[in-house]
């Protein structure tokens, strides 16, 4: 995302804003956290980077003084606008060799990479160290 200077993870926060704004929420840092599934403590920190930038407001919560509400400013919904029709762009390019986002062949393709994501890995074996008292060696 850096053609509009967002980060991955700056662009999933302002994605997520965007779509809980457009439902009528104005989500606190903690429920924008849940919602991405990114850390607290790292959502605080991209927010008050696109603070800093322009691109969102922080404001307290009437109801819990604690808590900081997020909303996109006029600049980030143009630029979270641009962001979203740039990625689904991308993902077009991208899945065009299969027939395009709602092709059986891509379906297929996201569902098998969805099983091997769901599996969970062996445990490896443990690594036997290669040096001079074990080379040679006789039980």
């Amino acid at each position: 995302m850096n053609p509009l200077g967002l980060t991955h993870a700056q662009y999933s926060l302002v994605a997520s804003l965007h779509g809980m704004q457009r439902a009528g929420e104005r989500p606190s840092q903690r429920q924008l956290a849940d919602h991405t599934g990114l850390e607290a403590l790292y959502v605080s920190k991209l927010a008050r980077t696109l603070e800093s930038a322009g691109l969102i407001e922080r404001t307290r919560d009437p109801r819990d003084p604690r808590a900081m509400q997020l909303a996109l400013t006029e600049q980030g919904q143009a630029v979270t606008r641009q962001a979203i029709a740039v990625v689904q762009e991308l993902h077009q390019q991208l899945l065009e060799p299969l027939g395009g986002l709602d092709a059986p062949r891509t379906r297929a393709f996201t569902d098998e990479l969805t099983t091997l994501l769901d599996a969970p890995l062996a445990p490896l074996a443990p690594s036997v160290p290669n040096d001079q008292t074990t080379q040679g060696a006789t039980p």
